[in-house]
């Protein structure tokens, strides 16, 4: 009986077979890695908007034009894509041919995206036109945030189970973590998963009244860090249960093997003093993985370079890991925060690190927090990685925690 329900249980591991990114890095898998291996970050003046805060602020842009996407993806030039959509379909596609697939729907496949921007590119645009101009009214049905995710879906003619997820920064890693679910329980064999969000006024201006974007590269963990990076961005993973991997003959990436969500339940946009959120997702996603602190070899952080969050998450890890924190590192000076995209794009900088066995850098830190003490890698660094923690935290406190693991 116990060997069955062994069997049972690795059956529905969550095996990741392909992946597909678009950020600040490059407009592929290949280019982001390159960039991520060799220290180059992504982070410049603004270009594709026009704001009156371009040159106060540092971001983290694709540097394709929306008539370029649309080019790329064989867009009839009469349509009404959002750059979230674009954005979004880019780097799925890639990330279904990554994974070698030929017909979507050959088993059960569902498609899980998120989104916080949504259409609001357009809409910014637009919205004084929409009462008077009929050639605009278009993009009123590609405001809201499922539309992206069911013009993904129709491009890629999927048919199965489609859904949209909006938790703020952690809005990914919840995606990757539903999709998981759904596998381990048998309701699908395969789910696309993964987050896309453009930049637009509307989320400068956001950030900008909230005083939390920094006027420089940001400089996630460093005692004089003054805020963030907003970035733009779409990364997708490709889950499927280890049977159907096997079935298929896969390359397998990496496992899905530990997932936590908590809410801090402190504040609208700030994270408790005592970490608790972040610390109580950490803690699930050990159980979850069925594995002791000391197994983890690197931890992607949050790390969005913002007073608040560092010094809570450098808290939420000194109580998970006592004295023995492993090698971690914030990877948001290289793309920008890139919002709901944010736990994917680190999902797949993570199984970077697992193929590779690197530990990525944590750019342009200088000294420590005073109040932590804590020492991100700040150079790329080698050795053998089997578990890696990824975090994503988002604003009304919703925290994510997500392990990968090699075996």
């Amino acid at each position: 009986m116990q060997n069955t329900e062994q069997n049972k249980n690795r059956a529905n591991r969550v095996a990741i077979t392909g992946i597909g990114i678009i950020s600040a890095l490059g407009n592929s898998v290949e280019d982001n890695k390159k960039a991520l291996l060799s220290s180059k970050s992504g982070i410049g003046k603004i270009s594709h908007i026009s704001t009156a805060h371009a040159e106060h602020i540092m971001v983290g842009e694709v540097d394709l034009s929306n008539d370029e996407l649309i080019k790329n993806l064989n867009i009839p030039d009469e349509n009404n894509f959002s750059r979230t959509a674009l954005l979004g379909l880019h780097a799925a596609k890639e990330a279904i041919e990554n994974a070698k697939i030929t017909d979507i729907n050959s088993y059960k496949t569902g498609l899980i995206s998120a989104t916080t921007v949504g259409g609001m590119d357009k809409t910014e645009n637009h919205l004084k036109q929409f009462k008077t101009t009929t050639e605009v009214q278009k993009y009123i049905l590609s405001h809201h945030a499922g539309d992206s995710t069911q013009k993904i879906a129709d491009e890629l003619g999927m048919t199965g189970f489609t859904t949209t997820i909006s938790t703020a920064c952690s809005s990914a890693a919840n995606a990757i973590t539903l999709g998981s679910r759904l596998i381990e329980s048998g309701k699908l064999q395969r789910v696309i998963v993964g987050g896309t969000d453009a930049l637009s006024r509307f989320t400068i201006n956001g950030f900008k009244s909230l005083m939390l974007q920094s006027n420089k590269i940001c400089k996630p963990f460093d005692a004089n860090r003054n805020g963030l990076n907003l970035g733009e961005a779409a990364a997708y993973l490709v889950l499927e249960s280890e049977t159907i991997a096997q079935q298929e003959n896969k390359t397998v990436l990496g496992y899905v093997s530990g997932y936590g969500n908590t809410n801090d339940a402190f504040h609208q946009t700030a994270s408790s003093d005592d970490g608790e959120g972040a610390f109580l997702a950490m803690k699930k996603a050990l159980q979850k993985a069925n594995l002791q602190p000391q197994d983890i070899d690197y931890i992607n952080a949050h790390g969005t370079a913002t007073l608040n969050n560092d010094l809570s998450e450098s808290v939420a890890l000194q109580r998970i890991f006592n004295n023995s924190i492993p090698d971690f590192s914030s990877t948001k000076a290289f793309t920008g925060h890139t919002l709901a995209a944010a736990g994917a794009v680190e999902a797949v900088f993570s199984i970077f690190a697992l193929q590779e066995h690197v530990v990525l850098p944590n750019l342009n830190f200088e000294t420590t927090i005073s109040e932590a003490g804590l020492i991100p890698i700040t150079e790329l660094k080698h050795k053998k990685i089997k578990h890696i923690l990824s975090n994503s935290f988002g604003f009304g406190g919703n925290c994510s925690s997500l392990i990968f693991s090699k075996i």
